[in-house]
């Protein structure tokens, strides 16, 4: 795989924890049990991690990059997937997961939130 910290990153989100989900085969980093991040693979195996964006976002990098395609089995408005052997730059993916990890950490409750903040 060519993003060899994808794993390492998406657990250093504040309160982030992995799990793997047999029938879909896949990974799943979630946040107060909602995912922000997926990383499994597309019908013909090839890897892929699927994240949340702005729709706007997601839609310019859909343009830019060939290898940023609608989210895989996901809602195609609001999430993406990169295929891992692609030419994303390293930058522009973090960016997507930091952005995905923030919009579902801000859906979450203001109690909840405030179980994860650091003061």
């Amino acid at each position: 795989m060519k993003y060899e910290w994808l794993d390492e990153y998406c657990l250093s989100k504040n309160g982030a924890i992995k799990d793997f989900k047999m029938e879909w085969d896949a990974t799943r980093y979630l946040i107060a049990g909602k995912m922000f991040a997926m990383e499994g693979g597309d019908k013909y195996k090839k890897a892929i991690i699927t994240v949340k964006c702005e729709p706007f976002f997601g839609e310019l990098l859909r343009q830019q990059y060939e290898h940023i395609i609608p989210g895989y089995y996901m809602n195609k408005e609001h999430w993406n997937s990169v295929y891992l052997e692609g030419d994303v730059p390293d930058n522009v993916l973090r960016e997507m997961i930091e952005m995905s990890y923030q919009l579902v950490f801000n859906s979450l409750s203001k109690k909840v939130q405030k179980e994860f903040t650091i003061e």
